[in-house]
């Protein structure tokens, strides 16, 4: 990964980082007469008869809001919302970048819950979908529940799922490798916010049994006073109270904190085949070469994109939004996250093309301890997660498209990554 400096940064960002082009002609008067007035009242007065032309009529089917309240931005915590803006637009890039889908960066100034799902529920009939970004937990809980409540249209807090549906494919495969059975690991999850509590919910949905959660206080357990109903419904009945303590005989661990928090001693004390997912970014929980320099049996993954197995929510947000936009689906379900994850899984366990061994200096990668995740730059998971999403919201019931073709959709994915 190479290094910026802040001026390249600042030189880089200049002006904004999208725009907006147009896609039909305006060369003529009777091209201005269509784009505006008289002609654009013809289709104004087709989706007033029935609202669902607009996905026809309109950019609605191929548009996402990105929305934020900038009160938890990257590494920064909370700024002012126009501050946050730089990462939103950033959000924008990877959805067009990825997935050809385009967006627009909306920051709300707004920190009370009902007030922002109403601002946000009163714009949506110009989105096809909305995705919540950087928005502090635990009120991100209830504006993503409230919203989708709300709104016809799918609302996924990426923050949340997007870590979830990554790690949740990660997690499969490093346990296929390691010969473990989900119901019987221990899982250590240090972070009890957003994406700490989206990924323990999604591993239990995996199966998982046995899941410690670890916030500044300690471990989560039955019968102590200092945390809220989301961080309750992870409480358990144990006598580990410390992180040092949860770690000993753990299978698992999950890191979404700071960085130094794991030492090599509670890697030390983990059971054999140990996996160690150390998202905390830019710094790791603890770094790739202290963990591997005491354990040799180590299934690991970071945040960084100069480890093996980065957790990149890139692999997940525009091709769930592509396979759900492209059904036009009311929602996202569990089943499509879920979906996405078991396509993800699969996809690592395929040939890799070359063009992403050019990407990365000729490196040979093939499924094992050191490739569980397919690499950002993976075309194919437009394919593989798109339409895995897109069936899956069919089957749940939540698509507006009728007579979907599956076989039809995956070759038009595929025509776009020719």
């Amino acid at each position: 990964m190479s290094k910026i400096t802040e001026q390249e940064a600042l030189d880089y960002h200049i002006g904004g980082k999208i725009g907006i082009n147009i896609k039909t002609a305006c060369e003529s008067a009777k091209d201005l007469s269509m784009a505006y007035s008289p002609g654009v009242a013809i289709p104004c007065i087709e989706i007033e008869k029935d609202n669902e032309l607009a996905y026809k009529y309109t950019n609605k089917s191929n548009l996402v809001a990105v929305i934020t309240n900038s009160t938890s931005i990257l590494g920064l915590g909370s700024i002012s919302p126009v501050a946050g803006k730089p990462v939103m637009e950033g959000k924008s890039v990877l959805f067009k970048k990825f997935a050809d889908i385009d967006s627009y960066d909306i920051e709300i100034d707004e920190t009370n819950i009902d007030a922002f799902v109403e601002i946000a529920r009163a714009i949506s009939p110009t989105f096809g979908g909305i995705n919540l970004e950087d928005i502090k937990a635990p009120e991100c809980f209830d504006i993503e529940t409230k919203l989708q409540n709300a709104v016809d249209i799918p609302v996924m807090h990426d923050d949340q799922h997007g870590t979830a549906i990554i790690t949740s494919a990660g997690l499969i495969n490093a346990l296929e490798i390691s010969g473990k059975n989900i119901a019987d690991i221990k899982i250590v999850v240090l972070g009890a916010g957003a994406a700490g509590t989206a990924c323990a919910k999604m591993y239990k949905t995996l199966g998982a049994k046995n899941i410690i959660m670890v916030d500044s206080k300690g471990v989560i357990y039955k019968g102590r006073e200092e945390f809220d109903a989301h961080k309750g419904y992870f409480a358990v009945d144990t006598k580990d109270r410390s992180l040092a303590d949860a770690m000993k005989g753990a299978d698992m661990f999950l890191g979404l904190s700071r960085a130094g928090l794991l030492t090599p001693d509670m890697i030390k004390s983990m059971n054999k085949n140990p996996i160690v997912f150390a998202l905390a970014n830019p710094t790791p929980e603890i770094l790739p070469e202290v963990a591997t320099a005491v354990r040799d049996d180590i299934i690991m993954g970071t945040g960084r994109s100069d480890y093996p197995n980065q957790v990149n929510n890139v692999l997940g947000f525009p091709f769930i939004f592509r396979g759900a936009l492209d059904v036009r689906a009311k929602k996202i379900t569990e089943n499509m996250k879920m979906a996405a994850a078991l396509a993800l899984a699969k996809l690592a366990k395929e040939r890799v093309p070359d063009y992403i061994k050019s990407a990365y200096g000729g490196k040979e990668f093939s499924f094992g301890k050191d490739y569980i995740i397919p690499k950002p730059f993976d075309k194919r998971a437009l394919v593989s997660v798109a339409s895995a999403v897109a069936k899956a919201a069919v089957d749940d019931g939540v698509a507006r498209v009728k007579d979907f073709d599956i076989k039809a959709y995956i070759k038009s994915l595929e025509d776009k990554i020719k």
